[in-house]
């Protein structure tokens, strides 16, 4: 018979390191209820303000709950884990601007930032000046313990999945996650409340969150890095547009992806009335960066949709 559990934040990891001991043994099938941290460990308040990023110091590593122990799984299995629910456990979220950190580099944003949002209503995070991104919450990091030994960091995406930042495994979706190690060893955390594909300014929404996973195994199918499926529509917050779009061409994809937000970030000013803060925070949490074409040497173009619609 298949169980649900649950798990609290009370303690939490900051590295992959598959000697951390499990919290908590399930069975495949069974589902666990996780509660998570936000990305900066419970730092931020809704009173917080701009001269508290650099307060808060250097990244040690997103704060993870786990890991779960899932009888049976050993190297070469595949760990299936389905997004049931993820909701905001807080009335308020956060996204901040780190000079020197994100897409942009420091000459673009010397100063840092920080944008408290109101989720309270459970269907838009609100910024003011009439923005409202729709909550389309998942979890920023979800990934099994490396077979490497020892600590790694958890911020760069793995062969685990890890810090994956996919803003597609929301509620519904599929995630399939190579095991490495017996008994998988999966952790969680980082959630978001709403992000754009490319997070610029390398945050989101940021939110302390509930998660609900149900745990599946497939025996010796061996995946080399993580894969996903999605039910629904991509996006559906969104789905409905209008859209605005920026481009930028060359033969560098990161420059060109640099390009295409800036930009966005001067038509946000120009025709939105944001300031350069607001227009960099809103791209990092609503406008959704594409390789629109990478065929066509020496050139390839990056788009960055805008969803009109998160104005009111």
């Amino acid at each position: 018979m298949t169980r649900t559990h649950r798990l609290d934040a009370g303690l939490v990891h900051q590295e992959w390191n598959n000697a951390i001991a499990p919290r908590l043994v399930i069975d495949p099938g069974d589902t666990v209820v996780f509660d998570t941290r936000d990305a900066s460990d419970g730092y931020y308040a809704p009173a917080s303000t701009h001269a508290d990023v650099l307060g808060r110091g250097p990244f040690r590593g997103h704060p993870l709950t786990g890991p779960v122990r899932v009888r049976g799984a050993a190297p070469g299995d595949v760990l299936v884990v389905e997004v049931l629910e993820v909701r905001p456990a807080a009335s308020f979220g956060w996204t901040a601007i780190r000079p020197g950190r994100g897409l942009l580099p420091e000459a673009d944003f010397p100063e840092p930032y920080l944008q408290i949002w109101d989720l309270s209503d459970g269907r838009h995070a609100r910024m003011g000046r009439g923005i409202a991104v729709p909550i389309e919450a998942f979890p920023g990091v979800m990934g099994t313990a490396l077979d490497e030994p020892g600590g790694h960091s958890t911020m760069p995406p793995r062969k685990n999945g890890g810090n994956m930042d996919v803003k597609q495994l929301t509620a519904g979706s599929t995630l399939y996650l190579p095991v490495w190690v017996e008994g998988a060893l999966f952790s969680v955390g980082d959630a978001h409340a709403a992000q754009g594909d490319g997070e610029v300014c390398v945050t989101a929404v940021e939110m302390m969150a509930q998660v609900t996973l149900r745990f599946g195994l497939d025996e010796g199918r061996r995946l080399p890095e993580p894969r996903l499926r999605v039910s629904g529509t991509l996006s559906p917050g969104t789905h409905r547009g209008p859209w605005f779009a920026t481009t930028a061409h060359g033969p560098d994809l990161f420059a060109a992806a640099q390009q295409a937000t800036r930009y966005m970030i001067e038509h946000l000013v120009e025709e939105r009335g944001l300031s350069r803060e607001e227009a960099y925070i809103v791209s990092s949490v609503a406008v959704d960066l594409k390789i629109s074409e990478i065929v066509d040497a020496p050139h390839w173009i990056v788009s960055a949709f805008l969803p009109e619609s998160i104005f009111s």
